[in-house]
């Protein structure tokens, strides 16, 4: 039988042939994939597009593995059960089947229960000697309101899984009731390159320390108008408080929020798109890292503020911030549907002494930490040891 190494980069056996099919390598990924690179000497990625459409990011790959593949994409919209929406682009790599055939792979590994995950649970039916493992990133919130036919597929997809890999307990729970069993999912959360952030001084000057940081989208599911709202409202009661709050980043409602009517006591700061590469030194210029999104199946700008030492005030509707955010330690949470409960957030937080925030910069790079693109690649190493030891096959039916 093919064996792993139990260690995170040595080299796997070279004839343990491994295929990555996913939407793209996004530079949050890319550390992840050279470290499964150095231990999988056969590995291959497909993806559906060099970069989606929306990112200011550039497609850098290096020297991996990387194979574009023919794939239909198109705009849509995912609505929420909150009642909002969100626009996202949908991808159909429609030669993912005949690229299987051709190469053979002794594994794939196929992201979230699209049309590539259909075709790679049929190339497991067709080479029962092969194995599959589904890597998804979700949360019960997110997924709430899933019409009850895709639920029907989701379960018949995993039905042929030998591993799933989800990004955290929110998502564990989420397969569990979709029956997949708990010895055949992998814990994998999102483990950005937060080498650069951890090397950033935790002091801040007084200002910073009272500067409030937002980076991410500028869309209804990021949740920062309501939340711009209740803050407004919060310091309308403090006349003697002074904030500023830094939005970097873009969407379709940059407009709107720069428009938004904020009290004397609220500086907004629209700073636009930072490349992938500064982010470091904006995190450095913050003090407090607010992220009240509305639906979250993770959330890397969580990682990076941590590992900067920024306490989060966040959405539990981060699957990131219900992972990593312990409320008085490394931060503050909250429910943004909820006014009350973000005006006790902000109470918390905003009126925390500034030696305690101090004190709270280091719990926070220290729980970042641990998330490192060579933890993350271990994780899925040991989705596809468990992969290859079984000996069961998948069962013949979708």
């Amino acid at each position: 039988m093919l064996t792993l190494s139990d260690q995170p980069g040595e080299k796997v056996n070279g004839d343990l042939r491994v295929s990555i099919f996913t939407n793209t390598v996004g530079l949050h990924v890319l550390s992840l994939y050279k470290y499964l690179r150095d231990s999988l000497g056969g590995l291959r990625i497909f993806v559906s597009t060099p970069m989606e459409r929306g990112r200011d990011w550039t497609a850098e790959w290096g020297d991996l593995p990387v194979r574009v593949q023919k794939t239909l994409s198109y705009r849509t919209y995912k609505r929420y059960e909150g009642g909002f929406r969100d626009e996202i682009w949908r991808h159909i790599p429609y030669d993912t089947l005949p690229l299987l055939i051709r190469g053979r792979p002794d594994v794939v590994i196929s992201t979230e229960f699209g049309f590539r995950t259909m075709q790679a649970a049929v190339y497991r039916m067709l080479f029962p000697k092969s194995r599959l493992i589904v890597w998804v990133g979700l949360s019960e919130h997110t997924e709430k309101g899933v019409p009850a036919w895709r639920v029907l597929q989701r379960k018949a997809l995993l039905g042929l899984a030998d591993a799933v890999s989800a990004n955290g307990t929110s998502a564990i729970n989420y397969l569990q009731w979709l029956g997949v069993p708990s010895e055949k999912i992998f814990r994998l959360p999102y483990c950005p390159d937060i080498s650069g952030h951890l090397k950033l001084p935790l002091e801040r000057e007084p200002s910073a320390a009272r500067r409030l940081l937002y980076v991410g989208g500028l869309s209804e599911r990021k949740g920062l108008a309501p939340f711009l709202t209740v803050l407004s409202d919060w310091l309308r009661k403090r006349p003697d408080d002074r904030w500023e709050l830094w939005i970097a980043g873009d969407g379709p409602l940059r407009v709107e929020l720069e428009r938004f009517s904020t009290p004397p006591q609220l500086r907004l700061q629209f700073l636009g798109s930072v490349a992938y590469e500064r982010l470091p030194e904006l995190y450095a210029q913050g003090g407090v890292f607010v992220f009240p999104t509305l639906a979250d199946e993770w959330g890397v700008v969580v990682n990076e503020a941590l590992a900067a030492g920024l306490p989060v005030l966040g959405s539990v509707y981060s699957q990131a911030v219900k992972e990593l955010v312990q409320e008085g330690e490394t931060g503050w949470t909250f429910r943004p549907d909820q006014a009350e409960e973000v005006q006790r957030a902000l109470d918390r937080a905003l009126l925390t002494p500034a030696p305690t925030l101090a004190g709270m910069r280091e719990t926070c790079r220290r729980t970042a930490s641990q998330l490192t693109p060579s933890y993350g690649a271990n994780q899925l190493l040991q989705a596809v040891r468990f992969a290859i030891a079984s000996q069961v096959p998948a069962p013949l039916e979708l």
